[in-house]
């Protein structure tokens, strides 16, 4: 820290209890008072330094011994009388960056101008602010810092403002460009060549390279009124918003150690020990705090992380800060739900009510911002991408990951008996339609909700299950939803007969692919001649089809009897039920047609394996002939 020598005496004063007495072997004739302290001094270096001094001496009992003058509004109290005293019988003192901008005050405050001496108080405080003080970033935050004790007498005399302004200019502009001494060595400060400007001397000491939030622990030591001002003035600056929204995390997570609790252990107990330096913040602080950070923080997506924002979210429903501060986090975080985690969803129900584990209310409201966030930006919708493009679109790709999320955070709630079955189907049915490439995952959430709540009726079942488009399930979804009980009878027919859709699309889709790969062979066959090389990839090639039929003949064969039996435990609970229409129903749902369609098929394996069989004998044939020519 740099500092400048005052004075050239030693120093004759000594303290007893609340009373300062100067032992210069002259009687005291004046008693100073500044609070409970008392100084015991002489007229004459009093009144020679100080026009307030002079004129209090003056009015005072004018030939009286031991003369009392009081002082209630020194700036910084009697600790700072005491160095202007010193000052005034010259004794050997430093200015320093820490005591400048008290004596700064003290010296207006007393009248210690030049006309009371050259080389006064209040130019040598001033020559120091600006020439050393202000050039130097430690010095100028040091500085700063100490304008919270005497605001009012600072903001006069414009020192708070020139502090910030220096700090400002320096955290907005790269360190590495000017060599700025981002890191002092014995505090003097630097000259963009790195020599020390103060008394001549050259260190020869370079700052170290630094990124743009070299500043930011800096910075957090500073009061939030000053704070504040200090970012103000750095972001009217133009500095990057990132830049802004970094320094004002690092403040956040400071003082509010609700932001700490999902950090890495070595970080979050260094954030800490830096709070436990000082008195914690009581709840209110924080909420004060919280509310600030929520105004300065840019409202632009990205400028923070989704977990800080969550953080931030959990502690003001917490702290019950503002309504409109907590409105303001959800829209936050709705406008970067994609960039979300399970985890950071999961906030718990700090309402007094109780009603649910989880905050599933603040949940949709989250999406909705998102949802009115993506459609504002002109997000993929139904209407704009037709089905074959819906699932390539890269547009679809934050909404889908959001509609993933939530069927996640709809399978970690589900389990909760006390969420009620409106809630659940309001915050399903919140994510469109074209959001979801399969509804495995909400499938999923509805079965675990059914699992855990055995009381639904029927009717409230099929209520609940239409929420998913069994069309929209894959094979592994089907076939676990077709042996699942507790599905509604009339859901696990649909899955049944979309599962028999599927098949029938997969069959069809490999003879298409036997067909082609016939056509190609023949083709090739034109062109390939005598080569005996090209028949035995066209053998190899046969086998490998005919043992891909085969296990699709397999398969067929066992969906068949899987649906048999599901077929005969439904015709026993019809009939348990007096329900006479199952065949009926069979019928139109196509299990007579599946077996009908199998069949078919086989007989098309058949033939296309006759028919390759044939092919492969004429083209053994002509090769012989080919050889014996």
């Amino acid at each position: 820290m740099a500092c400048m020598k005052l004075g050239s005496k030693t120093d004759a004063f000594q303290r007893q209890g609340q009373a300062w007495f100067c032992t210069t072997g002259l009687p005291s004739d004046v008693v100073v008072e500044v609070g409970e302290m008392s100084f015991h001094l002489h007229k004459f270096p009093l009144l020679s330094r100080s026009g307030v001094m002079e004129r209090l001496i003056a009015d005072s009992s004018e030939g009286e011994e031991g003369s009392v003058i009081k002082l209630p509004d020194v700036p910084g109290g009697a600790k700072t009388f005491e160095l202007v005293a010193k000052i005034c019988y010259g004794v050997k003192l430093e200015l320093t960056a820490s005591n400048v901008v008290y004596l700064r005050c003290a010296a207006e405050h007393l009248e210690m101008t030049e006309e009371y001496g050259e080389g006064n108080l209040i130019s040598q405080t001033e020559i120091f602010l600006n020439q050393i003080v202000l050039r130097n970033w430690k010095d100028s935050l040091k500085a700063l810092k100490t304008c919270d004790d005497v605001l009012n007498h600072a903001e006069e005399l414009n020192i708070t403002k020139r502090c910030i302004e220096s700090l400002a200019v320096k955290a907005s502009t790269d360190p590495n460009l000017f060599g700025w001494p981002v890191v002092e060595h014995g505090g003097p400060m630097q000259s963009p060549g790195g020599s020390v400007l103060w008394n001549g001397i050259s260190t020869g000491a370079r700052p170290r390279s630094s990124s743009s939030d070299w500043w930011y622990d800096d910075v957090t030591s500073l009061s939030l009124p000053l704070y504040k001002r200090l970012i103000s003035v750095i972001e009217a600056r133009g500095i990057n918003k990132d830049v802004i929204a970094g320094s004002l995390t690092r403040y956040a997570k400071k003082y509010i150690p609700g932001l700490n609790r999902r950090q890495g252990i070595s970080e979050s107990s260094s954030r800490m020990a830096q709070v436990a330096l000082g008195a914690p913040p009581s709840e209110e602080d924080q909420n004060v705090l919280l509310e600030e950070i929520d105004r300065l923080l840019p409202m632009q997506k990205g400028v923070v992380s989704t977990k800080f924002l969550f953080g931030m979210l959990r502690t003001a429903m917490i702290l019950h800060a503002n309504p409109s501060c907590i409105s303001n986090l959800e829209r936050r975080i709705g406008m970067q739900l994609d960039q979300a985690t399970l985890e950071d969803l999961l906030m718990p129900n700090f309402s007094n009510s109780m009603e649910t584990l989880y905050n599933v209310d603040c949940v949709q409201r989250i999406l909705k911002h998102f949802l009115a966030m993506d459609q504002a930006t002109g997000g993929a919708s139904p209407c704009s991408i037709d089905d074959g493009q819906l699932m390539g679109s890269p547009s679809l790709t934050p909404i889908t990951m959001v509609a993933k999320l939530i069927d996640g955070y709809l399978a970690e709630v589900a389990p909760d008996v006390n969420l009620k079955l409106p809630k659940f189907q309001s915050l399903a049915a919140a994510v469109p339609e074209y959001a979801r490439p399969l509804d495995d995952g909400l499938y999923r959430a509805i079965d675990i909700y059914l699992k855990s709540h055995p009381w639904l009726p029927e009717q409230e079942r099929e209520q609940l299950c239409r929420l998913m488009d069994c069309q929209k399930l894959s094979l592994e979804a089907c076939t676990h939803a077709a042996q699942n009980e507790r599905l509604p009878l009339r859901i696990v027919v649909q899955v049944l007969f979309f599962e028999q859709l599927q098949l029938r699309t997969s069959i069809a889709g490999c003879f298409l692919v036997s067909d082609n790969l016939d056509g190609s062979r023949q083709l090739r066959s034109g062109f390939a001649g005598s080569n005996e090389g090209g028949w035995a990839t066209a053998v190899r090639e046969n086998q490998v089809l005919k043992v891909g039929m085969d296990n699709m003949r397999m398969r067929v064969s066992e969906l068949e009897k899987e649906c048999s039996n599901m077929r005969q435990e439904i015709e026993k609970l019809g009939r348990i039920k007096g329900s006479s229409t199952w065949g009926n129903m069979s019928k139109k749902l196509g299990f007579k047609i599946k077996s009908q369609m199998c069949s078919a098929q086989e007989g098309s394996v058949s033939n296309q394996t006759n028919r390759s069989a044939k092919t492969e004998k004429t083209k053994d044939r002509h090769g012989k002939q080919n050889k014996s020519e």
